[in-house]
């Protein structure tokens, strides 16, 4: 076993890597970092019928744009390679038949048919047909049938499967860094296929042989996992190797908190479940999250810092992540805390950045609004409005008015604000803009409220519909900056506009 930490994140490539995968990712390279160690991503694709075109490639993209790229893996090869498992294929063989020699696993030649009637024999009994040690001996297998017959079956090429020999009577004493030591007797455990009729390992065989072979020394997984932590146990134990410790990682829940979270709620909850799209279903990158936030809020779903820290750039989680600190009990997906943090880290963007997001979205670039190219003019307009904002394409919303004089205006304000008078108000303020040269918001609003207290007016009558003619609703930051943006020519232009549109 190395002495230098390495962990592996191995996925399946039978589709879009789902959100609880890449936590899973997360939480291996955040370990890994932590201990100055290796993260290497192995493609367990010895499945070839599952095997989805363009799923390995997604599972790279989506690692490389949450900024937790893989130390090892395809395209990156290390001394440990290849890190597909289809390329690796040849090794698999030799290891099975070891454990046979060994005694610790067997031939079995049962057809599914065969053991499709005695799993519907169970079930008319009440029971649950289990391959073990208590029924093995009556079955088509190298621990029933003679020497020379299982000789004989191989040589006519018999279609045969390799099972593990799961001990009998025994109490196996396993432990896991996060949910401590746990108990299993072998006796409820089955032979488990090790290698396939059709000359590809399992799972399971190819999973304990790569790891030791890429000298893995933590394993950190789903849950789902846990079932099979004692054969694995077994298989290191059979091998004579050194196990890696292992960590169950809890499951990611339903936002209603009960039940694994799945494609199904993100379409139900109008929420995305996938880092990035994939087909039909949005992912959080064409969602507008930044890729801080989704591992922000990945990085806080079953694991506490122990304070009440909760906003974290990668490399502060790097420092503070471990995990003793990861919970047992599954984790709550909650999207609208996820839009929060996503708010956050819009708010920790500089306005710059943040006016070139805005400019390339598609709200804007599909406008034909001739400011959208100014950048020095947008970076002021995202400065006044950010703070209203959780992701960029809320921007145009808020701040439409900065771009395009109103068309129409909010019938509640209108229905309040525009009085009888009002009218003459707004000529007499559009007056008052025309004569002034220094056209600042602090200029301008001293001036307004000036002539505001010389009239003996209240500001009841004069801000609230002169907000309303500017911007056409009720909304927007500080009145007087707006009137500096759009500058004194706009700012006239929308007070003519709204006194010959709206009733008198």
């Amino acid at each position: 076993m190395s002495n230098t930490v390495r962990v592996r994140f191995a996925p399946s490539p039978t589709g879009p890597l789902h959100i609880g995968g890449l936590r899973t990712a997360l939480f291996n390279y955040l370990f890994a970092k932590k201990h100055n160690g290796d993260f290497i991503l192995r493609i367990e694709d010895t499945d070839q019928n599952r095997y989805v075109e363009g799923a390995e490639e997604y599972i790279i993209d989506a690692l490389n744009w949450c900024g937790i790229p893989f130390d090892e893996g395809p395209g990156k090869e290390g001394k440990f390679g290849p890190y597909r498992q289809s390329e690796r294929k040849s090794l698999y063989k030799n290891y099975a038949l070891e454990l046979i020699e060994k005694g610790m696993a067997y031939y079995a030649f049962d057809t599914a048919e065969r053991l499709d009637f005695h799993r519907k024999d169970h079930e008319a009994k009440g029971k649950t047909f289990i391959y073990n040690w208590h029924n093995r001996l009556k079955l088509s297998n190298s621990l029933s049938l003679s020497p020379e017959e299982v000789q004989a079956k191989l040589d006519a090429g018999e279609d045969f499967v390799i099972r593990f020999k799961s001990p009998q009577d025994e109490e196996l004493l396993l432990n896991d860094i996060i949910r401590g030591e746990i108990k299993i007797d072998t006796n409820i455990l089955d032979d488990k296929v090790l290698f396939k009729s059709d000359g590809m390992p399992t799972y399971h065989l190819a999973n304990i042989v790569d790891d030791h072979l890429m000298e893995i020394t933590h394993v950190i997984r789903g849950e789902e996992w846990l079932p099979s932590l004692a054969l694995h146990q077994l298989l290191y134990n059979a091998f004579g190797w050194d196990a890696p410790q292992f960590a169950h990682l809890p499951l990611i829940m339903k936002p209603v908190g009960k039940g694994k979270l799945s494609k199904r709620d993100g379409e139900k909850g109008g929420f995305p479940v996938f880092p990035l799209s994939w087909n039909e279903s949005e992912g959080y990158r064409e969602a507008g999250f930044f890729p801080e936030a989704v591992v922000n809020f990945l990085a806080l779903l079953g694991w506490n810092p122990g304070t009440e820290q909760e906003i974290f750039s990668l490399e502060e989680l790097v420092k503070t992540f471990s995990l003793d600190r990861v919970h047992k009990s599954g984790a709550r997906f909650d999207p609208e805390k996820n839009n929060w943090y996503n708010q956050q880290w819009l708010q920790r963007k500089s306005d710059e950045e943040l006016a070139e997001l805005f400019m390339k979205n598609p709200s804007v670039a599909s406008r034909g609004v001739e400011t959208r190219n100014d950048k020095k003019y947008v970076t002021k307009v995202v400065s006044l409005i950010k703070e209203r904002a959780s992701f960029v394409a809320d921007f145009w919303e808020l701040g439409d008015y900065f771009f395009e004089s109103p068309t129409s205006y909010n019938e509640k304000a209108v229905k309040k604000q525009w009085k009888e008078d009002t009218p003459q108000i707004m000529n007499e303020v559009m007056s008052l803009l025309e004569n002034i040269d220094d056209f600042t918001s602090s200029n301008i609003e001293t001036i307004v409220k000036d002539w505001i207290g010389k009239k003996e007016l209240s500001f009841g009558k004069v801000m609230p519909p002169f907000r309303l003619v500017i911007v056409g609703d009720m909304k927007g930051p500080h009145l007087f900056d707006i009137l500096e943006l759009i500058g004194k020519k706009e700012s006239i232009l929308r007070i003519q506009k709204a006194i010959s549109s709206l009733p008198n």
